[in-house]
């Protein structure tokens, strides 16, 4: 049976979950990140004291310590930098020890030892940015490659960014997306070239695809899983008092961030606000306003945002350009129902006006109409979030990845 080499630098929760279902399928050869860690290491205990808690999001299953190789150094130099005010070494692509510079790194190293061991691999699984040295040198060894796009294609994010830019004018500086050199471009189109097949997480992220100019591989398209389902969710009484409406993710227009604040505006008697997120706003001054008329918190661990979460009426999530959206799972997997645009996940998981409602992206009215709605008739948040965590029992991470694994083995090996 072929077997895969599988990477990531930082190892997100979908990440995790395919390396875990590909372990699971019997056909993980390796996997590759740059710090992990695993209950009862030495790293492990040193991750519970003050700044090196942030180790403690890098454990991976047990069950993968011997299949996993690190590569520690650049990231280490990532964390280090800013505590000790040196930004430039973390600056965009030129920074020694920039987000760019630890994919590029990591992609040579895979790509030597895929060439040390050609003889026992089958397949590379690699992720956008990641892959170009790596596939290179699998397509020598007739080694497969696999690709997955986590956000949708550059080409149609600029595009449809640049719509939004000049209708939006005073937004436009939160949207960024265009910074990335002309070789970093060059690179993303290069490895999806080469990719022998594809995975995406939603419908929308394939479609950006379509403007590839090129021939692509075979796509699949494989939704995410939800978090555990809050059983303990309850609700409260909602029909005399404002209902409590929630944004979480980065402060920019990308997010569709003014469409959520137009939708708000002038409810403030009936709607309380509250928006979590980071953000330049002294460089936005129509962020800064609309943030001061909601309740603002700048940042919360990943497990207060859950309780945050399940103590809200409604999640409002209106992005412009999303390859998946996890907060909408989140929400979901909370008992909060989700409002969401056809440019995320909302197609593919959700039903829409059952466990929640799909929008047009870039369209006030729409969010405004169901808000008014919910105000005359509150008791439909109840019963939607609660079909919302009926969605989200039914599809946990475990069943991505299972999907995954299987989709990957036989590719590989059929």
């Amino acid at each position: 049976m072929k077997k895969i080499t599988i990477y990531h630098p930082f190892g997100n929760a979908n990440t995790r979950a395919a390396v875990d279902g590909i372990y699971k399928q019997g056909i993980l050869e390796s996997f590759h990140t740059c710090i992990a860690c695993f209950k009862g290491s030495f790293l492990y205990k040193l991750s519970s004291f003050g700044p090196l808690k942030e180790f403690r999001r890098r454990c991976f299953s047990s069950f993968l310590k011997d299949k996993t190789i690190t590569h520690p150094f650049k990231e280490f130099g990532r964390q280090i930098a800013p505590k000790i005010k040196l930004n430039s070494l973390t600056a965009h692509e030129k920074g020694i020890f920039c987000v760019d510079n630890i994919c590029y790194d990591l992609d040579h190293k895979i790509a030597k030892y895929v060439q040390k061991n050609n003889e026992k691999i089958g397949g590379v699984y690699a992720y956008e940015d990641l892959a170009l040295q790596t596939f290179y040198t699998a397509k020598k060894y007739n080694i497969k490659c696999l690709y997955d796009l986590p956000i949708g294609y550059w080409r149609a994010m600029r595009s449809l960014l640049n719509e939004e830019r000049t209708k939006n004018p005073e937004w436009a500086i939160t949207l960024g997306g265009f910074n990335d050199s002309n070789k970093k471009l060059q690179r993303k189109d290069e490895e999806l070239k080469l990719a022998d097949k594809i995975y995406v997480a939603s419908s929308f992220t394939k479609k950006t695809l379509e403007i590839y100019p090129g021939k692509l591989a075979n796509i699949e398209v494989i939704p995410y899983g939800f978090p555990p389902v809050n059983t303990q969710r309850k609700y409260d009484e909602i029909q005399n008092r404002k209902i409590k409406v929630l944004f979480v993710g980065g402060l920019s227009q990308r997010k569709g961030l003014s469409y959520f604040f137009e939708a708000i505006e002038g409810l403030e008697d009936k709607i309380e606000a509250t928006v979590v997120g980071r953000g330049n706003m002294e460089t936005c001054p129509a962020l800064k306003e609309a943030l001061s008329k909601v309740n603002y918190i700048p940042s919360l661990p990943h497990d207060e945002i859950l309780k945050l979460m399940a103590n809200q009426d409604l999640f409002i999530f209106p992005s412009l350009f999303e390859g998946f959206g996890l907060v909408i799972t989140e929400a979901m997997s909370q008992g909060t129902p989700v409002i969401t645009t056809d440019r995320t996940c909302g197609p593919d998981i959700m039903h829409n006006g059952i466990d929640g409602w799909v929008v047009k992206a870039g369209e006030t009215k729409p969010i405004r109409d169901l808000l008014v709605t919910f105000i005359s008739n509150p008791s439909i948040l109840i019963k939607t979030g609660q079909a919302a965590m009926h969605t989200a029992a039914q599809r946990p991470w475990s069943v991505y990845e299972k999907e995954l694994a299987e989709s990957v083995n036989k590719f590989l090996n059929d």
